[in-house]
């Protein structure tokens, strides 16, 4: 982990984290509880994404258990990358056609979602996170991932 780090971007990445962790996390748990992955899947497949039968508790569960991680900060920048390649799915597969705006089906939600797992991809997770705690002075491939 970079020492010189700022107070304020340390702050940040703490604040993009936990917001964008619980907003999957609530997508995630939704996919399971309300929507149920079997209306999931039916929701998937009438929106035409390829084998929604495999997609379904896949994706449920990428935000689920990627939305606890980004809180926590675990393997930030993996998991930020697969939501990142997820919603860039979502968008084009989907959202796009629709426009800007969610509550026309649009993009926006699922831009704003991509871009700050994106961002979190490039920046790292911070120093208030467990990356930070578990390999955050140690050299090879998981202090790399923090």
């Amino acid at each position: 982990m970079d020492n010189t780090i700022s107070p304020a971007s340390t702050a940040a990445r703490l604040i993009i984290r936990v917001v964008f962790g619980f907003l999957f996390l609530a997508h995630g748990w939704q996919k399971f509880n309300e929507f149920t992955i079997p209306g999931t899947v039916g929701a998937f497949d009438g929106m035409g994404v390829p084998a929604a039968e495999v997609a379904a508790p896949v994706i449920a569960t990428l935000e689920l258990v990627g939305g606890i991680l980004l809180i926590v900060g675990l393997l930030t920048r993996p998991v930020a990358i697969l939501l990142t390649l997820n919603m860039t799915v979502a968008l084009f597969l989907v959202h796009a056609p629709a426009g800007v705006f969610v509550a026309d089906g649009g993009y926006e939600l699922v831009l704003a979602l991509g871009a700050a797992t994106l961002a979190l991809f490039l920046v790292g997770p911070g120093r208030i996170s467990l990356d930070a705690a578990l390999f955050g002075r140690r050299q090879g491939v998981l202090a790399k991932l923090a």
